[in-house]
């Protein structure tokens, strides 16, 4: 098993992903770029090799069962542990999100996606995670699933528009972190969610005001967090994000 710390970023062929797994990479780690399509996938690693990165790619729908459990069985042959899981695929479910109109057959591909990729994905992982002197998970949320800015003053401003399909699933990603920190109180696992910003990328046609680099750097310091560091936390570049 080699010393060389071990990370796997989900939905890391582009975008918020790509820079975290870059950003890991730079730091020495190797690091599995997971996504669904092979084509993406592979021009992500080769691109990060092609800067000197230890990367290399896992065929990853974290929507299905035998994908992830496929995914699982890859980083165990390949490293026989896993030091650090960045949950980082996630979809909007477009828009517009209206809660009196929307198709509620949206906010179930949402959550599927969102959420129960997440539990799906963390719970293959968990095994190769206790492998590790200093295991990490970071799961990427988002401030518009803070109920606390979503209710306050200037809503619009801080959460953007009403989103009933992908903003309760970020909040529902949140509640969902948290049960996760209370049965794995006792062990050395780190959990805490990351909110990267409003980030130009595809998945809100480009319209941010952050770069993907910036986005990825919250996410970046969670996964690298010192033994004794936060657990159960929600965090931005500012700092706490209140849920």
């Amino acid at each position: 098993m080699s010393d060389k710390k071990i990370a796997l970023v989900t939905g890391a062929n582009k975008g918020i992903g790509y820079e975290i797994a870059a950003g890991l990479g730079a730091l020495g780690w190797s690091v599995g770029v997971g996504a669904r399509e092979q084509t993406r996938r592979d021009a992500a690693v080769a691109r990060l090799r092609d800067a000197g990165l230890d990367a290399f790619g896992v065929s990853l729908d974290v929507t299905d069962d035998r994908s992830v459990a496929a995914a699982a069985d890859q980083i165990a042959e390949r490293a026989g542990r896993l030091d650090a899981l960045v949950n980082n695929a996630g979809i909007t479910g477009g828009g517009p999100q209206q809660p009196s109109s929307v198709d509620p057959a949206v906010i179930r591909t949402v959550v599927e996606t969102n959420v129960i990729g997440v539990i799906r994905v963390t719970n293959a992982m968990l095994p190769l995670l206790g492998r590790s002197a200093s295991p990490r998970i970071v799961n990427m949320s988002s401030s518009v699933g803070s109920l606390a800015r979503q209710s306050g003053p200037g809503g619009e401003t801080s959460t953007g528009p009403v989103a009933v399909a992908y903003a309760p699933s970020k909040s529902f990603l949140n509640a969902v972190t948290l049960q996760y920190v209370r049965e794995l109180a006792d062990t050395n696992i780190l959990i805490n969610c990351a909110c990267p910003g409003y980030v130009a990328t595809d998945l809100n046609g480009f319209r941010g005001v952050r770069t993907p680099q910036q986005g990825a750097a919250t996410a970046i310091r969670l996964a690298t967090l010192p033994d004794g560091g936060p657990t159960g936390g929600f965090f931005e570049d500012a700092g706490v994000v209140p849920w």
